[in-house]
C-alpha cells in the first residue's frame, strides 16, 4: 500500500471535522492530534476512524486523532499550515513556548545563511571549547574565592595558616583545569581532527616543555631568545593537533599493520613534537602575544568608544554564530594574565536585550501572548542565556534587537569608562557571571554597574523607539473572546 503523506491526513482530517473554519485549536501530544472544534456536530467520527494512518480516534471536548509518535507532530504541523493556526503542544509552559520560538528561528535564520570556511572555522572552534565550559565555570569560581580570601590576607581582614593552606587547596584545584589546560584543548582537538585522543593530550603537553634543562633551553629560532614553556599556548596546541591528525591519517594507510601500533604513535609524536617546538610555538606565541596585547590596548585606550562599540555589536554575533571565534582568546587571556578584560564588557549586550524586554512587557502589556513569551524568556536572560529573547522577542519585533543592541552599548561604555573588570572563566554572563569576576571583593560593582546601565539604556532605547505601534494593540480575540495565539507575522 502506498505510503500517506502526513499533508493528505490533514486534509482528510478537515474534510471530516467541518473544515478550517470550524477549527478553534490544534494541539499534539506524543502520539495524537487533539482537535478543538467550534461546532462538534459538524464532525463525523466514523470517517475519521477511516483515513488512512489513523489508528484510532477519541470522541469527547477535544478530538484525539492517534497516529502514532512522530506522525502526529508531522499532521498537527500541517493541520496547522492549512489553516494558519498555531500549533499548541501538550504541557508546554511559557518557558518551554519562548525556547521552542527561538529554537525555530534559530534554524531559520541558519537555513538562510551560506555555509563557509569561515563559519565552518567558528564550528570547529565551539566543538572543542564548549564541552569545556562546565570545567571553565566552576574552577573559575573557585579560583574567584581564592582570590578573595587571598586579598584578605593581604588586607589583614583575616590571618593564621588555615586560610593560607585554603587559599592553596583552592588554587590547587582551580589549576587542575588552568594549570594543564593545553592537555585538555589537545584532547578534545585530537577529537574534532580525527587525531587519537592521547595524542593530541600529549602534544598539548609538549607546549610546557617539562623535559627541557633550564640550564640549557631551547632557543627561539626567530629570535634567538630562548624559547619559553606555554609560549603560543591553546592556539598553537590546535594548529599542532591539526597538523599531528594530518601525519597520524597518513601513516595509517603506509604503515603495514604488523607494525602500526608502534609506528605511527611514536612517528607521530616525534614530527608533530619537533614542528610544535621549533616552529609552531614561536609563531603561535608571536599571533597570541598580539591578540591579548592588542585587544587590551584597545579596551585601555578606547574606554567608553571601545566598550560601546563592543557591547552593542556583540548581539550580531551571537546571531550568525560567530561568537565562538572569540573563545580561545578568552582561555588565551586568562591563561597569560588571569582573567579576560573582553567578556564582561561582551556580556553587557544581554543585559540590554533584558532591558528591551521589559521594556516590551510594560508597553505591550495588553498582548498577553507576546507577554508570555516575553516572561518566559526572560529569567534565563537575566542569568546571561540570551538566545531565547533574542530569537523569539527582539529579533523578530525587528526594531526591538537594535534598541536592545543600544542598551548593550551603553552598559559597555561604563565598563569601558571604569575599567578593569575581568573574569576568570567563560560561559556564564549576565548575573551569573558576577561571582566570576576578577578581583571579586574591588571590581564586582562596577560590573554590576554595568549591568543597570544596559538594562535601563536597553529599557530606554526599546520603550521610545524600538516597538511598532502593531505589538501593543494587537490583540486578537476569537468568537468566544479568548486570546488567540501571538504570530509576529
Amino acid at each position: 500500500m502506498a505510503k500517506v503523506s502526513e499533508k493528505d491526513i490533514a486534509k482528510k482530517i478537515y474534510e471530516y471535522i467541518g473544515g478550517p473554519e470550524n477549527t478553534k485549536s490544534v494541539m499534539n501530544c506524543m502520539t495524537r492530534v487533539r482537535v478543538e472544534l467550534k461546532d462538534s456536530s459538524k464532525a463525523d467520527i466514523e470517517k475519521l476512524r477511516k483515513i488512512p494512518g489513523v489508528m484510532g480516534v477519541v470522541d469527547g471536548p477535544q478530538i484525539q486523532i492517534v497516529t502514532g509518535p512522530g506522525l502526529s507532530t508531522k499532521v498537527a504541523n500541517e493541520m496547522g499550515k492549512i489553516s494558519n493556526i498555531e500549533v499548541k503542544i501538550e504541557g508546554e509552559t511559557d518557558k518551554d513556548k519562548a525556547d521552542r520560538l527561538a529554537r525555530e528561528k534559530k534554524e531559520e535564520i541558519k537555513s538562510k545563511q551560506k555555509r563557509s570556511w569561515f563559519k565552518d572555522f567558528t564550528k570547529l572552534i565551539s566543538s572543542i571549547f564548549v564541552p569545556m565550559i562546565p570545567a571553565f565555570v566552576g574552577a573559575g569560581l573557585i579560583g574567584g574565592i581564592a582570590s578573595i580570601f587571598q586579598n584578605l590576607l593581604e588586607a589583614g581582614n583575616i590571618s593564621g595558616d588555615n586560610w593560607i593552606i585554603a587559599v592553596s587547596v583552592l588554587n590547587t584545584i582551580k589549576n587542575g583545569v588552568f594549570g594543564y589546560l593545553n592537555i585538555y584543548v589537545g584532547i578534545n582537538s585530537a577529537k574534532v581532527f580525527g587525531a587519537s585522543d592521547t595524542l593530541g593530550g600529549v602534544i598539548g603537553g609538549v607546549v610546557y616543555l617539562t623535559g627541557i634543562n633550564p640550564d640549557v633551553p631551547l632557543i627561539n629560532i626567530f629570535t634567538g631568545n630562548p624559547l619559553l614553556a606555554n609560549q603560543g599556548g591553546i592556539i598553537g596546541v590546535i594548529v599542532a593537533v591539526a597538523i599531528l591528525a594530518f601525519i597520524e591519517k597518513r601513516l595509517h594507510k603506509i604503515v603495514p599493520n604488523s607494525l602500526d601500533i608502534i609506528l605511527v604513535p611514536a612517528l607521530s609524536l616525534l614530527s608533530t613534537g619537533l614542528i610544535t617546538m621549533f616552529l609552531i610555538m614561536p609563531i603561535a606565541g608571536w599571533v597570541s602575544e598580539g591578540l591579548v596585547g592588542g585587544i587590551n590596548w584597545v579596551l585601555t585606550r578606547g574606554g567608553v568608544f571601545s566598550g560601546f562599540v563592543l557591547g552593542g555589536l556583540f548581539l550580531p554575533l551571537v546571531i550568525f554564530g560567530l561568537h565562538q571565534i572569540l573563545t580561545p582568546i578568552h582561555i588565551e587571556m586568562i591563561s597569560s594574565q588571569g582573567a579576560t578584560y573582553l567578556l564582561p564588557i561582551l556580556a553587557m549586550a544581554g543585559a540590554g536585550q533584558v532591558g528591551a524586554a521589559i521594556a516590551v512587557l510594560v508597553k505591550c502589556r495588553k498582548n498577553k501572548p507576546l507577554v508570555n513569551i516575553t516572561k518566559g524568556a526572560l529569567p534565563v536572560g537575566v542569568l546571561g542565556i540570551g538566545e531565547p529573547l533574542i530569537y523569539a522577542v527582539t529579533l523578530p519585533m525587528g526594531r526591538a534587537f537594535i534598541t536592545a543592541c543600544i542598551g548593550g552599548g551603553i552598559g559597555g561604555a561604563v565598563i569601558g569608562a571604569l575599567g578593569g573588570v575581568g573574569a576568570t572563566a567563560v560561559g556564564p554572563s549576565g548575573v551569573a557571571l558576577i561571582p566570576l569576576i576578577y578581583d571579586l571583593a574591588n571590581k564586582w560593582y562596577i560590573y554590576v554597574l554595568g549591568l543597570l546601565a544596559g538594562y535601563v539604556g536597553g529599557f530606554i532605547a526599546t520603550y521610545l523607539f524600538g516597538i511598532d505601534r502593531k505589538f501593543t494593540e494587537y490583540v486578537p480575540e476569537d468568537e468566544e473572546g479568548t486570546v488567540s495565539e501571538f504570530k509576529f507575522e
